[in-house]
C-alpha cells in the first residue's frame, strides 16, 4: 500500500513516501479501515522530531486522527462489518497507546485499529470533517466545557486561536455566550476568526497581547473598585514566553486552562500573581468518547464547524506538514489518500 513512513526521527526530510508499505493484516480483535481522511496535529510534528522519555518504534506512520471505511474484521469481532464509516478514537483506552506514535496511523492507505476504538460516523458528518476532530476537537471541549466550564457574559481569551484546538476554544466559548478574545498572528486570520465567533482580535505580533489585553480590560487589582478589570479565563495551550502574560490578563479570582506547551513546557514562572490575585490554573488532558459524541450533536445542531484550511493527497503530505509547522494554517490540515 502506499503511505509516508518515518524511519528516524528528524526534520521533515526524514518523512519518506512509499507505494510498497506491507498491508496491515487484522488478528484477534482487529479491523482493517480503508483510511478516507486524516488530519495533522502538533503531536505529529513531535512525534517526527522526538520526544524525551517516549520511545517510538521505527518504522511508523504517522497520523493520529483517522476516519475511513471498514474493509475487514478480524477474529473475535462483532458489531462491525466491511463498508461501516467509522472515526478511530486514537486512543487505546484498554491496552494502552496512541494511533500514529505506538501504532501506525493514518498518512497511508490502509491500517488497523483494535474494534473497540471505533466510533459510528453520522451520516452528516463527512469523512473530512470527522478526521479533524478528536485530538483538537475533543481537546478543545474537554478543556473549555468540562474542566474551564466556559460560562455565559465571560470575557476569554485565547491565545493560538487560528490552530485547530484555538479555533475550536473559539466556537465553544461564543456558543456558550461568552465574550471572546481571540489572539491571531495576521489580519487575514483575525478576519476569518472573526466569522467563527471573535467578538475581537489582538494582533500578537504587532502588539504585546498582555499590554493590550490590559489597555482595552483593565489592569486586574485586588481593589473593590476594580473587581471587573482583567478577563476571567484565559485559554494557553502554548507555553513558553506567553505563560507569565497571561497571568497577568486575568481578573482576580480568573483561571487559566492549559492542554499543551507548543512554544515551551517549563516557562518561567511568576507565582506571586497567583497567590495575589487567587487565580485558578486548570489542566485537561485529552478527551472521552463522549465528547467526540457532542461534538457530532453540535455539528448537527450547527452550533459548531470542524474548520479545515485545505486538504492534501498522500504524496503532498510531507508539504502538508511543513505548513502547520510554519503556522501557516488556519484551523485543520487534512491528508486524503
Amino acid at each position: 500500500m502506499r503511505a509516508v513512513v518515518l524511519n528516524e526521527h528528524g526534520g521533515l526530510d526524514k518523512m519518506t513516501y512509499v507505494e510498497d508499505f506491507p498491508d496491515p493484516v487484522a488478528e484477534e480483535g482487529d479491523v482493517v479501515i480503508r483510511v478516507k481522511a486524516s488530519s495533522y496535529n502538533y503531536h505529529d510534528i513531535f512525534t517526527r522530531r522526538g520526544m524525551p522519555g517516549i520511545r517510538i518504534p521505527m518504522p511508523i506512520i504517522v497520523g493520529l486522527d483517522i476516519a475511513g471505511e471498514v474493509v475487514e474484521v478480524g477474529p473475535g469481532v462483532e458489531g462491525w462489518a466491511p463498508g461501516d464509516r467509522v472515526l478511530i478514537d486514537p486512543i487505546n483506552r484498554v491496552e494502552g497507546g496512541l494511533m500514529g506514535e505506538t501504532k501506525n496511523g493514518g498518512l497511508a492507505e490502509l491500517c488497523v485499529t483494535r474494534a473497540h476504538q471505533l466510533i459510528k460516523l453520522p451520516d452528516h458528518v463527512s469523512f473530512e470533517e470527522a478526521s479533524a476532530l478528536p485530538v483538537a476537537y475533543g481537546t478543545a471541549i474537554r478543556m473549555m466545557t468540562t474542566i474551564g466550564e466556559v460560562a455565559e457574559g465571560e470575557k476569554v481569551l485565547i491565545l493560538g486561536a487560528s490552530g485547530g484546538v484555538g479555533i475550536c476554544c473559539v466556537q465553544l466559548a461564543k456558543a456558550a455566550g461568552a465574550y471572546v478574545i481571540a489572539c491571531a498572528g495576521t489580519e487575514e486570520k483575525g478576519e476569518e476568526l472573526m466569522k467563527y465567533g471573535a467578538d475581537e482580535i489582538i494582533l500578537y505580533r504587532e502588539v504585546d497581547f498582555m499590554k493590550e489585553c490590559r489597555a482595552r480590560h483593565g489592569k486586574p487589582s485586588i481593589g473593590k473598585a476594580f473587581k471587573g478589570n482583567g478577563v476571567d479565563m484565559v485559554v494557553n495551550f502554548t507555553g513558553g514566553e506567553t505563560w507569565v502574560p497571561s497571568l497577568k490578563c486575568l481578573r482576580r479570582g480568573g483561571r487559566l486552562v492549559t492542554c499543551g506547551a507548543t512554544a515551551g513546557f517549563d516557562p518561567v514562572e511568576d507565582i506571586r500573581f497567583i497567590w495575589t490575585f487567587e487565580l485558578q490554573i486548570k489542566g485537561s488532558n485529552g478527551w472521552e468518547r463522549e465528547d467526540i459524541h457532542r461534538l457530532f450533536d453540535m455539528m448537527e445542531e450547527g452550533k459548531l464547524k470542524a474548520v479545515i484550511d485545505e486538504t492534501f493527497p498522500l504524496e503532498k503530505a510531507k508539504d502538508a506538514m511543513g505548513l502547520l509547522e510554519d503556522r501557516k494554517v488556519l484551523g485543520k490540515l487534512v491528508i486524503t489518500p
